[in-house]
């Protein structure tokens, strides 16, 4: 924690800080709970990529109905805002109730796949150059882009560089061309998800782009994050296409595994190698 820490959060928050103590999640990022005297409490981050995600928060709250946290500050080395109350499972109802706010927030198009700037996942670079092809969005931007950060870090083999290259160049084999362009929160798993009482509190985290809703389903189910309930309740709203969990979910999975081999290093580069070996034969 920087020697300035406390005056900026106060200066930044007109309040008088009377405790803080460390939050679990951060990962990437050091993540603060601030009480002030009035009783009042904030969350401080401390990391890179903060300014962005301070943008991509307000982005959501401005115009979309994903419950997010309420932003009071952000630049490139701090983002303080509001505390949420969470730290609830996500319960049978709590599964519905997510689901109907995914499918609302996948409801959202624009005109091409990406966005109007880049954005980050897990404090790294995310490229979003807007495409007029998903395929094409996803080959260049997601596997190929993350793969050779990967390669560039060395936490990726050269050889599994190439059997990701051999893959990319075969995507339209499996992937089918959605119907228009979704907005997707993009980091989807349980410690993004704050749940009070059977309900979503907030989201929290995103790394938007647009892109197929499908890459949130997906990444949804890499950690056990969502269940029968949520995909039931999600089907209804907006049914799932016809080999989504045999084929295009692994598939998809293929791009937060490498972001965390990018993190991370070994524990996730079996997984990379399974997609890869059931793909590729």
């Amino acid at each position: 924690m920087t020697p300035d820490f406390l005056p900026k959060v106060e200066r930044l928050t007109g309040r008088k800080v009377t405790g803080m103590r460390p939050l679990s999640g951060g990962s990437v990022s050091r993540v603060t709970l601030v009480e002030f005297s009035n009783g009042g409490k904030v969350v401080a981050k401390q990391g890179s990529g903060l300014a962005v995600e301070g943008w991509m928060l307000r982005r959501l709250a401005a115009e979309t109905r994903l419950p997010v946290p309420h932003v009071i500050h952000d630049d490139d080395d701090l983002l303080i805002m509001d505390y949420v109350a969470g730290g609830d499972s996500l319960d049978s109802a709590a599964q519905h109730h997510a689901a109907r706010l995914l499918a609302d927030l996948h409801s959202h198009t624009w005109h091409s796949f990406g966005l109007d700037r880049d954005t980050v996942i897990g404090g790294l670079p995310q490229a979003n150059p807007p495409h007029a092809r998903w395929l094409d969005f996803f080959r260049d931007h997601r596997l190929l882009g993350m793969a050779r950060q990967a390669l560039d870090a060395g936490r990726l083999s050269t050889v599994m560089m190439d059997g990701i290259e051999r893959l990319a160049g075969r995507l339209d084999r499996w992937i089918v061309e959605p119907e228009r362009p979704a907005l997707v929160h993009g980091d989807c798993w349980t410690g993004n998800i704050l749940v009070k009482n059977g309900r979503v509190a907030a989201f929290i985290d995103p790394a938007l782009y647009y892109g197929h809703a499908e890459m949130d389903l997906a990444f949804s189910t890499m950690f056990g994050t969502f269940g029968d309930a949520f995909f039931a309740a999600y089907d209804e709203i907006t049914p799932l296409a016809p080999d989504f969990f045999e084929v295009r979910c692994p598939l998809y999975q293929l791009y937060p595994l490498l972001v965390h081999v990018r993190l991370f290093g070994g524990p996730y580069v079996a997984g990379v190698e399974q997609v890869l070996d059931r793909f590729l034969g």
